[in-house]
């Protein structure tokens, strides 16, 4: 898939020798100083990196984004974060900026430094970013990721473009954004209305996906707007990030580590939304909900389970909730042999959707996983061995 990043943004990526085989470091800058926005994880363990850029992104501009990835940079100490604001303050120089207006996001293990030796040396020499190629720009992002993930979209009524690029299969359910989550767009966005627009889109789609229940001590999501393009609706803007947003969000999904299931869990007539996201997340987080999902085997009683669990939701009755698999109910009305074959067949597919009505009130809430399966747990105990 070729696919070009927006007017005003150019390209770099490459090896630093984190590790020796693949590209390791990406940069995509921006011609002049953007809107900025970004939002970053809330662990207590967060990485030098987050902390950097998420003290830089407070301006509301930012000139670019640096990538280190394969290496976490987190449990790193004084000379982790030394190391950081090395890179930054390198990078910076090459672009003619001040080192406050770059972001930098690291991922991989956690608890190694950066190998700063080949790192000093390859940025003695960095070259100016040229391409605009974000094929390059998401494949030099990944980790384990089975594939690179990039989204577009056209903002309507405008030539404005917003193209995303993320990376992410393992240690995801995000309490802000999840693993990395890079946007750029050439439509001019004022830098308050850029965050207030990119945190709602955040917490329907990134916000909205879990593979494994653990939040990434590296999570980064940020957005820069050039403002090539010209001035756009901002409801059409917010639409056009939702759009790339929602399709990279449903590649983590489906990308999660050993996955081969997207499992999609829609919670309504709930108290309000929040209610219907914490079952929603219950659902899409049991691991028997997901080894059923693996499985083929329709065994609605793990659904009543997760509900069920959630048991400070006392509003919650269960003789007012309905459980349906794809568009089958199941719970109460009963399924026979042949329905169930049906549903069995169903959840051999690549997408499983199961939608739970709570019969409360009108909340609504949509989120994404995967089912479990051997392979994330092999990925997982050899990870660093």
């Amino acid at each position: 898939m070729t696919l070009a990043l927006p007017r005003g943004f150019r390209a770099y990526v490459t090896n630093v020798g984190v590790k020796d085989d693949t590209n390791d470091f990406t940069i995509v800058a921006a011609d002049t100083r953007c809107a900025a926005a970004g939002v970053f994880t809330r662990s207590s363990f967060a990485g030098p990196s987050v902390l950097v850029s998420r003290q830089h992104v407070a301006r509301g501009t930012a000139r670019a984004m640096v990538v280190i990835s394969k290496n976490a940079n987190v449990a790193t100490g004084a000379e982790g974060m030394a190391n950081a604001r090395e890179v930054v303050a390198a990078v910076a120089d090459r672009l003619g900026c001040a080192p406050a207006e770059l972001l930098i996001a690291s991922t991989g293990v956690i608890g190694r430094q950066y190998p700063m030796d080949r790192v000093r040396a390859f940025l003695a020499g960095l070259p100016e970013p040229q391409g605009r190629d974000a094929l390059a720009a998401a494949t030099g992002i990944m980790t384990t990721d089975t594939h690179p993930k990039l989204a577009t979209a056209t903002v309507a009524g405008s030539s404005a473009r917003v193209v995303g690029i993320a990376k992410g299969v393992g240690m995801i359910e995000p309490a802000m954004a999840t693993l990395i989550t890079l946007m750029f767009t050439d439509a001019a966005v004022a830098a308050g209305d850029l965050d207030r627009i990119f945190r709602r889109v955040i917490e329907r789609t990134f916000n909205s996906v879990s593979v494994d229940t653990d939040t990434s001590t590296s999570d980064t999501a940020a957005v820069l707007a050039s403002g090539v393009a010209g001035a756009v609706d901002l409801d059409a803007f917010e639409a056009a990030l939702h759009e790339v947003a929602l399709t990279l969000t449903k590649m983590v999904g489906r990308d999660g580590e050993g996955a081969t299931t997207l499992l999609e869990v829609c919670v309504d007539e709930a108290r309000d939304d929040a209610q219907a996201k914490r079952v929603a997340k219950a659902i899409v987080n049991s691991p028997l909900v997901k080894t059923a999902v693996h499985g083929a085997d329709p065994n609605w009683g793990r659904v009543a389970m997760a509900v069920g669990k959630c048991s400070d939701e006392t509003d919650v009755d269960s003789e007012r909730v309905v459980i349906r698999f794809g568009d089958q109910e199941v719970y109460p009305r009963p399924v026979d042999d042949a329905g169930l074959a049906r549903l069995s067949d169903y959840m051999r597919g690549d997408d499983v959707r199961i939608h739970v009505s709570l019969g409360v009130a009108a909340g609504s809430w949509t989120v994404w996983g995967c089912d479990l399966t051997d392979g994330y747990v092999r990925i997982n105990a050899d990870y660093t061995t």
